[in-house]
């Protein structure tokens, strides 16, 4: 195992990674919990957030595992999809929580892909003003991404993320194992944020990529843990800096400006998220060679490793005009000026409000 700390003063917690860290959990959340117990105390009550998906897969042994640590654990589980990170399940899982009777040392479990671990913690931060929780992610998209930071939310019809709160879990915890059950697209729009932290702080990660990426897609375990191992500890780095996206933090956006327009104009329907922050990453780095800042190597670098993906690298279908409209929506537009992300070189970006209409216009057409 490898633990990352991520140190964020009295909102601390451990990212732990590994392979069969699913079969140590009921070790693990008693270590979890002493180190928040002395001071928080801790309540009998436990429930576990799931999808339709995961649960078939995991469910009966995550809530005999938690059980074992002294939990009057519960199940809940909602359909998986995208479109189901909405307010109508917020408002199912504080019915959960009522009916458990859960108090404010209770704990919230979030098991499954970024859409669980949103929705799971957007309702473990709002509920009786914020309940403990953990990210126990099973998707490689949720294990180098959403877990970690505290970011939490839900959509809304018109726009992805745009309610939610910050709200840092207890532990993460990361089971490589979990990606040998994940389908194979799932996995590879997952790679897309690795991408993203290759170009945003790593040239060494983003060559290891290009080099080592039918391994990863082998599922080597070794090649598996080194991407996520090292996606999170840039996270954590960043979000060290930076725990409310007051400024460098903004950079972990790379490809979502866009890419969120994208989501938000196909009703969450038509493009997986990470294949949607790909699409933004090439249009992101299309508009900074238009002004001067990359030339084509950078494009047709993530290019590359995206069509080697098998992912689409434009999207042709969608009126220019309304991505545009839907930019200004977005939870990063200050005083009516588009914020982007963009960059400078394979491992440096930089944040710019200086991007005019004119631009995006000619990188999107």
């Amino acid at each position: 195992m490898k633990d990352i700390f991520v140190n964020l003063g009295p909102n601390s917690y451990t990212i732990t990674i590994g392979g069969g860290i699913l079969d140590r959990l009921n070790n693990l959340i008693p270590d979890m919990i002493s180190d928040f117990a002395q001071t928080e105390g801790r309540s009998n009550k436990a429930i576990i957030i799931t999808d339709s998906n995961v649960e078939k897969i995991y469910g009966s042994d995550i809530l005999k595992a938690i059980e074992k640590t002294g939990f009057d654990t519960k199940l809940v589980c909602f359909k998986a999809g995208e479109d189901q990170k909405n307010i109508s399940n917020a408002q199912m899982l504080y019915e959960s929580f009522f009916d458990h009777k859960m108090d404010r040392k209770s704990l919230v479990v979030a098991l499954g892909g970024g859409v669980v671990g949103d929705l799971a913690g957007f309702a473990a931060s709002t509920f009786m003003r914020g309940v403990p929780y953990v990210q126990i992610p099973t998707t490689l998209l949720s294990q180098v991404d959403s877990s970690v930071g505290g970011k939490t939310g839900i959509n809304h019809p018109r726009g992805k993320n745009m309610i939610g709160s910050f709200y840092q879990p207890k532990a993460v915890f990361i089971d490589a194992d979990t990606l040998t059950t994940l389908p194979k697209e799932e996995l590879i729009v997952g790679f897309v944020e690795v991408i993203k932290y290759g170009m945003i702080r790593s040239k060494e990660l983003f060559e290891y990529l290009e080099k080592s990426l039918p391994d990863i897609l082998n599922l080597d375990k070794d090649a598996l843990i080194h991407i996520i191992f090292n996606s999170c500890k840039i996270k954590a780095e960043v979000v060290e800096e930076d725990e409310k996206e007051g400024a460098i933090r903004a950079i972990l956006n790379y490809g979502h400006t866009i890419g969120h327009a994208i989501e938000t104009l196909t009703g969450y329907h038509g493009y997986k998220h990470g294949e949607a922050v790909g699409v933004g990453m090439l249009y992101a780095s299309k508009i900074a060679k238009e002004m001067g800042l990359v030339d084509d190597e950078i494009i047709n670098r993530q290019k590359e490793l995206i069509k080697r993906l098998g992912l689409r690298t434009e999207s042709r279908e969608l009126d220019p005009k309304k991505i545009v409209e839907k930019l200004y929506q977005d939870k990063k537009t200050i005083g009516g000026r588009l914020r982007f992300i963009l960059p400078e070189s394979i491992g440096k970006v930089v944040i710019s409000d200086k991007v005019n209409e004119d631009i995006i216009y000619k990188a999107l057409e």
